[in-house]
């Protein structure tokens, strides 16, 4: 009876599924599409059933939704709402887009995500995941492919660093909605010329009076800290890992980032506060007129035009410093991706709302209403993206074609980044004079969390 409602085919997809997952062998594209259909054509037949079984007792038959719930976390400048009302407006009334809010901090979005679509919650049709997601959720099934068509729709001219992001074993999970990444922040009123590297912007520091001299990052220890220890091995050519399972985390180029990451934690230009540092924190400090440098999104520049007009006039931007002298830096790479639910009944219309929700007209409003730069490259060359980034629109360009994602390919994301925050934590503990220490122990962490051998 079952079989009735697939459509030709599909039990041989579902059959080759579960005879490639006893051999231990990958599945197809096609399988993966109709493994994520499983529960959604299940989760119909039955509601259909009990549609039939109440109107034979004298109840409403009903009929289906074309509400689309989206899950994501409340941003303050409402752009996905905006976003939302548009597309469903298009739509001519094919489908309306709700909210569910995720918790404000990354780690409670993630935790309630995992639960509910863990325990296969129907309910989500729409996730924006954090860039470092897509491994994880797309290797667990919660998230389905996107369609070929799709695709081709929401990769039109996205930065090529940008799209990696959304991608697991070279396939497109999701579609980038909006980028993020950090420069560096500097007094023009203390510098005349910006730092090319973390060496010179030390030196330069540590030359100021103090009271005006500090070098704002974030080292406390959470997500910021992988964000910063990543750029700086990226930045000196290297990377943490070598494939989704394999970790490469060459020797000379992570003690030269780690070697860094020390001189300055220990250098009189650290805030005091460094090991409990964070962007919200940092922001705050460079705004009091105590840091001649820091390393930030760019929320910070609408935030100080409007709490500290003096520091304001003085703030520029250059792009994230290198490590050494003729060795382009890799700034960071942040972010929102959006996914479809594998549990979702309404995947169709999902993808059709994606299309839009990403569409350049609504990147364009949510860069001008929250100052969430476009995954669209070609949008850089606009009135409007200029306008939102005055003077420093090519360098957010630049910086996020140039990015390094942080290792998210993996599976055991979430584990990797905890052995490096254990590793590097304290980074005033990193002695820069030999970095080996800290090496060698971050290296037996990370191979211990590549290969799940307990919870760190």
């Amino acid at each position: 009876m079952l079989r009735s409602f697939a459509a030709p085919g599909f039990e041989d997809l579902l059959v080759g599924a579960f005879e490639r997952r006893l051999a231990g062998r990958p599945r197809t594209r096609e399988e993966k599409v109709a493994a994520g259909r499983t529960s959604k054509g299940l989760l119909a037949l039955t509601t259909a059933v009990l549609a039939l079984v109440a109107g034979g007792c004298g109840g409403d038959p009903g009929g289906g939704s074309n509400t689309l719930t989206w899950f994501i976390f409340n941003e303050p400048s409402a752009s996905p709402q905006t976003a939302a009302e548009k597309c469903s407006k298009e739509s001519g009334g094919e489908y309306e887009i709700e909210f569910e809010f995720l918790p404000a901090d990354a780690d409670g979005q993630r935790e309630q995500l995992v639960r509910r679509l863990g325990a296969e919650d129907d309910s989500i049709d729409l996730i924006g995941m954090d860039v470092i997601w897509t491994g994880e959720f797309a290797s667990a099934e919660w998230i389905v492919p996107v369609p070929e068509a799709t695709a081709q729709v929401v990769s039109k001219d996205v930065f090529p660093s940008v799209l990696e992001t959304a991608k697991f074993e070279g396939e497109l999970y999701a579609a980038p909605l909006w980028s993020n990444t950090e420069l560096l922040w500097y007094r023009s009123d203390l510098v005349k010329r910006p730092p090319k590297t973390w060496d010179e912007m030390i030196d330069e520091a540590e030359s100021l009076k103090p009271g005006e001299n500090l070098i704002q990052v974030q080292a406390n220890k959470y997500e910021g800290l992988v964000v910063w220890f990543n750029q700086m091995v990226a930045s000196a050519g290297g990377q943490i890992l070598a494939g989704p399972q394999e970790l490469a985390l060459p020797r000379a180029e992570t003690e030269r980032a780690l070697e860094v990451m020390g001189r300055l934690s220990t250098s009189d230009a650290a805030d005091p506060a460094i090991t409990t540092s964070q962007e919200d924190p940092n922001r705050l400090a460079f705004q009091t007129g105590s840091s001649a440098f820091m390393i930030n999104y760019p929320f910070v520049y609408p935030s100080a035009e409007a709490e500290a007009p003096d520091i304001f006039k003085v703030m520029k931007a250059a792009k994230y410093p290198a490590i050494d002298p003729g060795t382009p830096s890799a700034p960071p790479l942040g972010g929102v991706n959006l996914g479809v639910s594998a549990f979702s009944q309404n995947q169709d219309l999902a993808w059709k709302a994606v299309e839009c929700l990403v569409g350049a007209e609504n990147q364009i409003a949510t860069a001008s209403a929250g100052g969430l730069p476009p995954v669209r490259e070609d949008l850089y060359d606009s009135k409007e993206i200029k306008k939102v980034y005055p003077g420093f629109s090519q360098i957010i360009r630049k910086s996020i074609a140039d990015a390094a994602a942080r290792p998210s390919e993996s599976p055991a994301y979430q584990d990797i980044s905890l052995a490096i925050q254990t590793a590097v934590h304290p980074t005033t503990d990193i002695d820069p004079e030999d970095p080996s220490v800290t090496y060698d122990d971050l290296r037996e962490l990370l191979e211990q969390a590549i290969n799940r051998e307990g919870l760190l």
